[in-house]
């Protein structure tokens, strides 16, 4: 029997100052900008951006083709998708993935879902709920698929 075995790791990144990473985590190929903070458990793959002063909580997975700015919170257990699967299966070229931009102060609670969209500045999202439109307008979102709940 043969077994593929993989450890974690941190490699290829380019960090800021002052950048805190919890092991273990398993980050390649990405930016982490100055006072970023990732919790244990994370994946963070190659090409996403993470700006300055964001904090990625515990078991988040954050996958290429993701931008997040300054000043931002990931909670617990947040999952950023980039295949919609729309033949129903997974898309296996990356040139069908689509990017997700999150903006400036985001803040996305734990357990949401991400899927590829652009979040303008000075959102929350509220804990467990899909993000599957762009949001254009700061606010409070919540729910399956995420609405506006109410002004911040």
């Amino acid at each position: 029997m043969k077994i593929n075995v993989y450890n974690s790791q941190i490699r290829d990144i380019i960090i800021g100052e002052n950048v805190t990473i919890i092991e273990p985590s398993n980050l390649y190929e990405c930016i982490l900008e100055d006072n970023v903070f990732v919790g244990p458990f994370c994946e963070i793959q190659k090409g996403v951006k993470i700006g300055k002063n964001t904090r990625i909580q515990s078991h988040s997975f954050i996958c290429e083709l993701v931008t997040i700015g300054k000043n931002c919170f990931v909670g617990h257990g947040v999952m950023f998708v980039n295949d919609l699967f729309k033949e129903g299966k997974p898309a296996g070229d990356p040139k069908l993935w689509k990017k997700t931009i999150i903006e400036d102060n985001v803040s996305i609670g734990s357990n949401a879902t991400i899927l590829p969209v652009k979040i303008c500045s000075n959102v929350v999202i509220g804990a467990g709920s899909v993000v599957t439109k762009d949001i254009t307008e700061s606010g409070i979102y919540a729910g399956n698929p995420a609405k506006k709940i109410r002004n911040l």
